[in-house]
């Protein structure tokens, strides 16, 4: 036979777990959020992590770029063989 205890500590680790969910934040995209329509080659602003030498709405040296990240960066058959 299942004790009143056991029974009491499961119905209290069953509705732990059901608040857990509600505590989920909501994940959609608001005016907080940044939302932008412009093409990814015009930037963002100033940022420690744009490429040194590119500037923002410069679209050829952005598609150099790109390519050659394919190319050597990003294709692990180039970097491993």
């Amino acid at each position: 036979m299942i004790c009143a205890r056991t029974l009491k500590v499961a119905f209290v680790a069953a509705g732990v777990a059901l608040l857990a969910a509600c505590g989920e934040s909501p994940q959609e995209l608001t005016a907080a959020g940044v939302k932008s329509d412009a093409p990814a080659y015009r930037g963002v602003g100033a940022s420690q992590f744009v490429e040194r030498g590119w500037q923002p709405g410069d679209r050829t040296s952005w598609e150099q770029q790109l390519r050659a990240r394919a190319a050597y960066g990003q294709n692990e058959y180039t970097r491993v063989h």
